[in-house]
């Protein structure tokens, strides 16, 4: 068993060795709280679950720590009225929360927030400007720069040359030395809110971007971890200077840099000048979570996941599939000596293309060939196959977080509409027993007309008829 990953730094795969034999540290940026998330927030975070639950089953011990950046200038920009900036942050903070949480994200082992390291982002400049790589502006505004030019491997990660790099529009440039120097530390100015300003050696300020992850990822798993994640769009200049000034600071920092695609919409890329945002909200209210789910991590993690309406009626049919044979072979079962003997283990080409770089789609053709597989088995009558092909499913889809029978998956509401509806189709199916034993085969073909058009199919068995949503 070796588990391979993409490593965008080294651009190629690698065989994954952790640094501590059975343990992994991953570190991923987390969202900047300045306004609601949107689907490519839902599909990162999503992203880095799967790899750290197939780490998991893997045999590793995972410290998954994913931040949030609870002070930024779009933040203070945002924050209108009577509203704090940091009213605001932590707003946006509970639903990006509770995005996570209904799509079954795990939560991870710890969240730090930006503003809880300010002493340990401080500390980092320190060591930047005693080794001769930041320095504070000569123009007294408290803002401190890292010296781009300090260090010959500053374009490391994307691959670029200094020379070919745009100017960093992050800080007021009067103070710069180099238009590429990037902000560590922002000197307060008189327009902003007293509150979103900490003392320092150099002036009342405010953390730059980039040091935050610098200083998070070393504070909660060490100067030298396994993994960063991220979006690609973070890769330059978010990672690039991370990267830079962890290794100018003295830190090995992270041994592996792995980047999920992005989402386009309608097959254009997802901005709001294009006015083509799918907001969170919006997803998870277009259809049933697990589904939105199903979706999201179909695509490989890498790849330009392109969403439309219609995706969701695809993945929801696919989705049906998986969980109309689980209810099948768990009726089927039911009171015979094959149930529950199936082996919660995955097959091995599941695991083969898991391995591979987190091969989600690879890994659900093997999934829905055991869907196929198991359906086959329970129409000749093989029980002994179907229950070990349920066990083989039943552990595929706990690995990727879609396993319907999981606790995250059922809530109070759920469980209520699933009773009064099971009740109302009930009696509707008895009522078509009736007419069927009284040879009234119109009746029983219109009510079953009338179930099929409301969605329902009903599955008539040695053991009863049975429903399903289609």
């Amino acid at each position: 068993m070796t588990v391979r990953i993409y490593d965008s730094k080294e651009q190629s795969l690698r065989d994954f060795v952790p640094l501590t034999e059975g343990r992994v540290g991953i570190y991923v940026c987390g969202p900047t709280v300045q306004s609601s998330p949107h689907i490519g927030h839902l599909r990162s975070a999503l992203v880095y679950d799967i790899l750290r639950r197939w780490l998991s089953y893997r045999g590793f011990a995972v410290t998954f720590v994913r931040n949030v950046t609870d002070i930024d200038d779009k933040i203070l920009v945002n924050a209108q009225g009577d509203e704090e900036w940091w009213a605001l942050a932590y707003r946006f903070e509970l639903e990006f929360t509770a995005g996570y949480q209904k799509l079954g994200i795990l939560a991870p082992t710890y969240e730090p927030r930006a503003t809880a390291s300010i002493q340990q982002m401080q500390d980092i400049i320190a060591r930047l400007i005693d080794r001769g790589h930041a320095y504070a502006a000569a123009d007294g505004s408290g803002d401190v720069y890292f010296d781009t030019a300090s260090w010959p491997a500053y374009g490391e990660l994307t691959h670029q040359s200094r020379d070919n790099m745009e100017a960093a529009a992050d800080a007021d440039p009067r103070g710069k030395r180099d238009p590429r120097d990037f902000a560590l530390w922002k000197g307060h100015k008189a327009d902003e809110p007293t509150s979103a300003a900490w003392a320092s050696p150099w002036g009342d300020g405010r953390p730059g971007w980039h040091i935050e992850c610098s200083a998070m990822a070393a504070r909660y798993l060490g100067d030298h971890f396994d993994i960063h994640g991220g979006g690609l769009d973070l890769r330059f200049p978010h990672h690039e200077n991370e990267l830079a000034q962890s290794n100018a600071a003295g830190d090995a920092f992270a041994n592996y840099w792995v980047h999920n695609g992005l989402v386009n919409v309608g097959g254009q890329k997802m901005s709001k000048s294009l006015g083509n945002s799918v907001f969170a909200s919006e997803l998870l209210a277009a259809a049933p979570p697990i589904v939105v789910r199903y979706l999201l991590g179909s695509a490989h993690y890498r790849s330009t996941l392109d969403y439309n309406p219609g995706s969701l009626v695809e993945a929801g049919a696919a989705f049906e599939r998986i969980t109309g044979f689980l209810e099948r072979v768990e009726r089927r079962l039911d009171g015979t000596r094959f149930a529950g003997t199936g082996v919660h283990e995955v097959p091995a080409d599941f695991a083969e293309a898991m391995d591979d770089d987190l091969g989600v789609p690879q890994a659900l053709a093997v999934l829905h060939d055991a869907v196929r597989a198991g359906n086959n088995a329970l129409d000749s009558e093989d029980l002994r196959l179907a229950a070990e092909i349920e066990g083989h499913v039943r552990a595929m889809v706990a690995i990727l977080g879609l396993d319907p029978s999981a606790p995250e998956w059922s809530t109070t509401d759920d469980a209520g509409s699933r009773h009064v509806l099971d009740t109302l189709i009930t009696r509707l199916i008895d009522d078509r027993t009736i007419a069927r034993e009284s040879k009234d085969y119109a009746a029983a073909d219109r009510i079953r007309a009338e179930l099929a058009a409301a969605g329902i199919t009903i599955e008539d068995t040695s053991t009863g008829t049975h429903w399903s949503l289609s």
